[in-house]
């Protein structure tokens, strides 16, 4: 018996399948990358992180970060289990060097700063947010080290003198709280540069003490019931940024351009009738921002300046409300109010890279009340 052998090229078969491998491969590498990237994907490593974080018994204080979830977290086995979410202990994720000094405390469920937080007298910033911590303790003055006291969005009722202590403090944020006064010991922190008090509603004055803050380029007070500019702001010769905004401001001080180093200067939302001629002699203005309802002397040369942008807002009448003592009319109000920072913020950075501003901007809203 024969056989016919038929003998072929089999260098020619094996590069066509190497070739087809090599394709199916590459197909294979962009879908598990295109899965990875994905929404879905993401949305379902955070749903086991959520998980993971629950059955370890986590609050959400923990993984949450301004309402995102922070899967970066390390760290989960040294967390104890929470038999309910009112357990006071406080619990510290594993973090680079430089989060070792820094204290983050978020969440509805906080009355009352941890008893653990005393023996930390390391630490160089605190950020707590959005609890319902009414008062800062004493014991705050061992801090000497604190450089950031970011306490804003909270309950707090008032500011102990003993923040006085903190000589090395740089910023105050104590914005969105229910404070009335700040205490004058606080022009002691002969070192702050960055000072928040807005979207407290009810301060009216700001003590003299603060004159002694030479190193203060940042100044918010907006959303309160400021009548006048306080003095001590005009002998903060350092000044860059004065927002004092929403308040009921009637007119300015002669001697305004006691700011030389001002650069923005936020009015809208008062109602001042005239802006002096003083402001003319303020070299380093670079933005001026005011209401155009109850102006009825603006002095040419601030529209013509061509280094300053100056803008009149209308606002809309229908938003204008007096500022209520009840606490439910508080809240709505502190919303409102930073819903309008937040745009303001937008605004300006938008205003901030264009070469000349809008002739004049109308804000419309609408209200829906059922």
């Amino acid at each position: 018996m024969t056989f016919e052998v038929v003998v072929i090229d089999i260098s020619h078969i094996r590069g066509l399948w190497e070739t087809r491998v090599k394709k199916y491969k590459e197909r294979c590498k962009k879908e598990k990358e295109r899965i990875e990237t994905s929404a879905l994907q993401k949305i379902k490593q955070e749903w086991n992180f959520i998980l993971e974080c629950r059955s370890s018994g986590i609050p959400q204080s923990i993984y949450l970060k301004k309402g995102f979830v922070d899967t970066e977290l390390k760290g989960l086995d040294a967390h104890e289990r929470f038999p309910s979410v009112s357990k006071k202990t406080l619990h510290i994720k594993e973090e680079p060097e430089k989060e070792k000094f820094i204290f983050n405390l978020c969440g509805e469920n906080w009355k009352e700063l941890p008893d653990s937080l005393r023996e930390q007298t390391h630490l160089k910033e605190w950020h707590i947010n959005k609890t319902w911590i009414k008062v800062i303790p004493e014991y705050v003055q061992i801090f000497q080290d604190l450089k950031v006291l970011d306490m804003s969005h909270n309950k707090l009722e008032c500011l102990p003198p003993e923040i006085g202590c903190l000589r090395h403090l740089r910023e105050l944020n104590v914005a969105f709280n229910y404070l009335k006064e700040v205490p004058p010991e606080l022009g002691d922190c002969e070192n702050l540069e960055r000072l928040d008090v807005s979207g407290n509603l009810h301060i009216t004055e700001l003590p003299f003490e603060l004159s002694n803050l030479k190193k203060v380029t940042y100044v918010d007070v907006s959303a309160n019931k400021f009548s006048s500019v306080p003095i001590c702001v005009l002998r903060m010769s350092s000044l860059q940024w004065l927002d004092i905004s929403s308040n009921i401001l009637k007119d300015l001080p002669q001697d305004i351009d006691r700011l030389e180093e001002l650069e923005t200067l936020l009015l809208q939302k008062n109602n001042i009738t005239y802006l002096p001629l003083e402001l003319n002699n303020m070299t380093k203005l670079k933005m001026l921002v005011v209401s155009g309802e109850s102006l009825v002397e603006i002095p040419s040369a601030l529209t013509e300046k061509p280094s300053l942008k100056y803008v009149t807002i209308l606002d809309n009448p229908i938003e204008a409300c007096e500022i209520s003592d009840n606490g439910i009319e508080d809240e709505n109000n502190q919303d409102r109010e930073q819903f309008e920072k937040e745009f303001m913020k937008a605004y300006l950075q938008d205003l901030s890279e264009r070469d000349a501003p809008p002739t004049y901007t109308k804000k419309v809203s609408l209200n829906l009340q059922i």
